[in-house]
């Protein structure tokens, strides 16, 4: 995961341009089925995202879920257009550390440690559709498609921030940016790895150990936080899926926007008022409703998250392989070409992703 979002965030900072406008200068024919595998898993993503919030907040409110969805779409849309993400970030980036509480219920639950340590370190793989599926799933929703047109567009955005606003301004990165960046991305991965780390195990020491093994509504998932919470265990709950999707929900959008709005040669930043970049805005608005309208085809909001993920896994794959293409060529990077053995893991991680969809579909 780090490896690809490092690679990533390299040809942002060297090049001076996103992603897709990369693959729209150097793989022209790429660029378009890229945006759209994109497109597909965002959309998922969103819909997922919205109905996970919606159904957390249906539990401290008693209010039905469905009623929900629109009330945070256009409660996002308008805070895009009329304020920016960073001020959403800032808003609601309290909100997650919350997640800290599955840490906190792990220890409280008190699993068995050696038993926990050898299924961490020695997995028991399986030949079978369920145990692809979440593998796929797991994986897809750590690597995710969106993270990279986001991570590299970002990279741009700093500069632009910086009053770099032509793509020869932003050329170039010294090697002090480059180490403070993939220091940057080895702590975020990492600890967004080990808080998933802790919520796997804060799920197993509490619900598994109860005989609850399948996960239908966001109340049972709530329950896994009673140990630490107890009847707050559903606020607690709450906070967490509210804050996270409040702050994925604009970066799958905005991912979506920026490279349509890259692959067709469009003014595009979030920094832009919707009267400067209508084009980005319409993009990101219609990503936000296509992922509204999901959550009405009638699929539970655990179901959809958990599917998205896989959708995730399923398309990672080939946009990992024309990253890393992308990060070995001297006409992209010049002699900023990722090192190779950041590039081998982003082999590994797109051998080891297809093979699982490939499997995973194998065994439907």
């Amino acid at each position: 995961m780090a490896a690809v979002q490092m690679i990533c965030a390299d040809l942002g900072m060297v090049s001076g341009r996103g992603l897709a406008q990369l693959l729209r200068k150097f793989y022209p024919r790429w660029v378009w089925p890229a945006c759209v595998l994109l497109a597909v898993a965002n959309v998922a993503n969103i819909g997922a995202d919205l109905g996970g919030m919606s159904a957390a907040t249906s539990l401290v409110t008693g209010i039905k879920p469905y009623y929900f969805p629109p009330i945070y779409t256009t409660a996002i849309v308008c805070l895009l257009l009329w304020s920016s993400y960073r001020h959403i970030a800032t808003i609601f980036k309290w909100m997650t550390p919350v997640l800290l509480a599955y840490v906190v219920t792990a220890f409280l639950a008190k699993p068995d440690w050696p038993s926990v340590l050898r299924a961490t370190l020695l997995p028991q793989l399986q030949w079978s559709n369920a145990y692809l599926s979440v593998f796929v799933a797991v994986i897809g929703t750590s690597i995710s498609p969106y993270l990279f047109f986001w991570q590299a567009t970002q990279e741009v955005e700093e500069d632009r921030d910086k009053g770099r606003t032509t793509v020869e301004q932003r050329k170039g990165a010294t090697r002090k940016e480059l180490r403070f960046s993939r220091q940057d991305v080895i702590s975020g991965m990492s600890f967004s790895q080990g808080i998933m780390f802790f919520i796997i195990l804060t799920t197993a020491a509490t619900l598994h150990t109860h005989g609850v093994t399948q996960i239908s509504s966001a109340q049972q998932a709530a329950e896994a936080l009673r140990p630490l919470a107890g009847n707050g265990a559903y606020v607690l709950f709450t906070l967490g899926i509210v804050g996270t999707g409040m702050l994925s929900v604009p970066v799958l959008a905005g991912s979506t926007a920026y490279a349509i709005s890259e692959a067709a040669a469009w003014r595009n930043s979030l920094k832009d008022r919707p009267r400067t970049a209508p084009r980005f805005y319409m993009v990101l608005g219609a990503s936000m409703v296509l992922g509204l309208v999901v959550n009405y085809f009638g699929f539970g909001a655990v179901q959809m998250l958990f599917w998205s993920a896989v959708i995730n896994g399923v398309l990672a794959p080939p946009l990992i392989i024309l990253v890393v293409l992308l990060s070995s060529n001297p006409r992209v990077l010049g002699k900023r070409v990722s090192h190779p053995a950041v590039r081998a893991l982003g082999w590994l991680a797109a051998a080891v992703m297809a093979g699982a969809a490939v499997a995973m579909l194998i065994t439907l």
